[in-house]
């Protein structure tokens, strides 16, 4: 009978996680160990950007990240592999652009409660694994974020115009509390009611070579 139960509640818990998800939402599994050998950055970075909305019961805020540096690795079309630096410190958020309220949050984010970029000021997503996936692709990276690394999939498409590729995601999740980003997370506190920030982050990138 306990046994029983036991498999309810894991069955309910999962089911609830699917019910509250949005977008698509990423699992984290332990970090790929792989050998990079990639030569110089080939991305544009004044072309290519990352976006970011993060959400509280009072409303939500979004904005963008730049990367430092990157390297995609595309051979006849196909995308085989890639190294990608984001760059933390260039936080901006967008929906109170030029105000007081949006250099308020992006000090924040970059505070040593969310991101603390004095200590962490870059971000890094190395490709380990590409899979057709109908029309688009799975995209298996290693996220480091903070001090944490995990093996992530993300959905994305990739495109070559006039020697330009194109590298894109759709909208997709990430669980902050998972990279040990707290502020405001009731993953690691109690009691506080409707204060809170979501644990999911909505993200996307638009990547672009040289």
């Amino acid at each position: 009978m306990k046994k029983s139960i036991v498999i309810i509640v894991i069955l309910a818990a999962v089911f609830t996680a699917f019910k509250s998800a949005k977008k698509e939402t990423v699992f984290l599994n332990e970090e790929v160990k792989i050998n990079l050998n990639y030569e110089a950055d080939n991305v544009d970075v004044t072309a290519s950007v990352l976006n970011w909305k993060g959400s509280k019961p009072t409303g939500s805020h979004n904005g963008t990240v730049a990367l430092k540096s990157g390297n995609l690795d595309v051979k006849n079309g196909l995308l085989n592999g890639g190294v990608f630096v984001v760059d933390l410190t260039t936080i901006k958020n967008l929906d109170m652009a030029g105000s007081n309220g949006a250099a308020k949050i992006e000090g924040h984010l970059k505070g040593d409660d969310f991101f603390d970029v004095e200590k962490y000021p870059t971000s890094t997503f190395t490709i380990t694994k590409v899979k057709k996936d109908g029309s688009k692709l799975a995209v298996t990276g290693n996220l480091q974020i903070k001090d944490v690394t995990k093996s992530i999939t993300i959905p994305a498409m990739i495109s070559t115009e006039s020697g330009v590729t194109v590298f894109k995601s759709e909208v997709f999740n990430i669980n902050r509390a998972d990279f040990n980003v707290k502020y405001g997370s009731k993953s690691f506190f109690d009691n506080l009611k409707d204060k809170f920030i979501d644990d999911m982050m909505e993200m996307s990138f638009v990547v672009k070579t040289k």
